[in-house]
């Protein structure tokens, strides 16, 4: 009788305990934004990145994640927290999954958040060298120099910078 007790006991503990998959979070995740459901598919991604950092579908779920907040879609969050969140994650991205086809526009996305969304060019200038240093033939590579060349400057001052040029 005590093994029956135990073994009914396992059974719940087990059925409780199960996660999804990195795959049901992950389609989760688009479901809800295909649905336009922001929070649900923050929390279906944080999950997956959370539980399954393994995954081979973690690095493109960092970068989506990385996205929404960028683009200050978590309604509960400031601007400022949203932009700062989205480049907390693209540097996770970069650091924690070098070998990810999205780890250099991870860091890449980090140094054009700091150029500009809040104006911080020192820490844009160390992103984007970092980007050039790491990825030089990424194709993104050209808008990281031209960000550093032209870091601080007003669209105005690039035109007239880039019409001297030519002269």
């Amino acid at each position: 009788m005590k093994s029956i007790i135990a073994l009914l006991f396992l059974f719940i503990i087990v059925g409780c305990s199960t996660k999804k998959s990195d795959k049901e979070l992950f389609d989760e995740a688009q479901k809800n934004l295909k649905e336009d459901k922001i929070p649900e598919a923050v929390t279906a991604f944080e999950e997956l990145v959370n539980d399954h950092s393994d995954s081979e579908l973690t690095p493109e779920a960092l970068s989506q994640l990385g996205s929404l907040y960028q683009n200050k879609q978590i309604k509960s969050l400031s601007e400022r927290e949203n932009l700062e969140k989205a480049i907390s994650i693209f540097k996770k991205l970069h650091d924690e999954y070098p070998k990810s086809e999205y780890a250099a526009s991870g860091l890449f996305m980090a140094g054009f958040i700091y150029a500009n969304e809040l104006q911080n060019y020192k820490e844009a200038e160390i992103s984007y060298k970092q980007f050039l240093n790491e990825y030089p033939d990424n194709e993104l590579a050209p808008s990281a120099q031209a960000e550093l060349e032209n870091l601080g400057l007003s669209p105005e001052e690039i035109l007239e910078k880039n019409l001297a040029k030519e002269k």
